[in-house]
């Protein structure tokens, strides 16, 4: 039975590009290999839901496989490879002139008959895992290709795990003098110990000294951007929340903010002075 790509992201037919890629994020994040080594499967369903998101995601694509015109695979209805009707002819076929797999394509898509033409070549899928900052502030690196050529690959700021850059020509050779198939980078974020992203802010704890958060003062936090100094307002208690505007991701044009969440520690708790102030009140 022929799988259904909606069916497998969970969306109905008629769900907008944002329902669709939504649901492929929720998916990867649910079933990414490196987030469940060893689960065979989950590695399933992620293979499904990326091979239906490819469909899906791309609007020519797409409305071929709503009509009917290519299978879950991608690949053109008709006959497989070597058959014809009634399985007693093919290509090449003395006994029938023409093919059978042209005449179907050619009622499909209208005209007369196809003649075969240049095709493009396959796409190359590669894992690309890359650090929490470079997903936050955009990066350029090198990349190694299959065929050993060293690649100048531009990361967008902004770029979540599941989500794919697509390179041009950068696939493999068409065998039919096409143009060559395309890379299609699949992206993988590494989680950060310090930072988590929530949209396009970012949210961290911030260890503050018993005596900084009661008098005021700065401390040092580590950004995606680097370190800055935090001004700490005086009488700041744990759970207090302070906003740096713009030093959340770098989407061009509206950079999320950073939320610093204010955690007091006491740097000794064994400090006599300490334990005589908290004696006498």
């Amino acid at each position: 039975m022929s799988r259904d790509l909606y069916g497998i992201l969970g969306v109905s037919r008629n769900a907008t590009d944002d329902d669709i890629r939504r649901a492929y994020k929720r998916k990867a994040k649910e079933s990414h290999p490196d987030l469940h080594p060893n689960d065979d499967a989950k590695a399933e369903i992620f293979k499904s839901a990326s091979s239906a998101y490819e469909i899906l995601s791309d609007c020519e694509k797409r409305g071929q496989y709503d009509r009917g015109e290519i299978d879950a695979d991608g690949n053109p209805k008709g006959f497989g490879p070597g058959q014809g009707f009634g399985g007693g002819f093919s290509r090449g076929s003395g006994g029938f002139q023409g093919d059978p797999f042209e005449d179907i394509l050619s009622g499909m898509f209208g005209g007369g008959r196809r003649r075969p033409g240049p095709r493009k070549g396959a796409d190359m899928r590669y894992r690309v895992e890359i650090s929490f900052e470079d997903a936050v502030t955009g990066a350029k690196r090198e990349m190694t290709m299959a065929d050993g050529r060293v690649l100048n690959i531009s990361i967008p700021a902004g770029i979540e795990t599941g989500q794919s850059l697509r390179l041009k020509s950068q696939g493999k050779p068409s065998n039919s003098s096409g143009p060559p198939g395309d890379a299609i980078l699949e992206i993988f974020v590494r989680p950060n110990k310090i930072w988590t992203r929530d949209g396009s802010d970012i949210r961290m704890t911030v260890p503050v000294p018993l005596r900084t958060a009661v008098l005021g003062g700065q401390v040092d936090v580590e950004t995606p951007m680097g370190p800055i100094a935090l001004k700490i307002p005086d009488g700041s208690n744990s759970g207090a929340t302070l906003r740096l505007r713009g030093k959340g991701v770098q989407i061009s044009g509206k950079p999320g903010h950073l939320y610093a969440r204010l955690e007091v520690v006491i740097e000794d708790p064994k400090d006599p002075k300490l334990r005589d102030w908290a004696k006498s009140n």
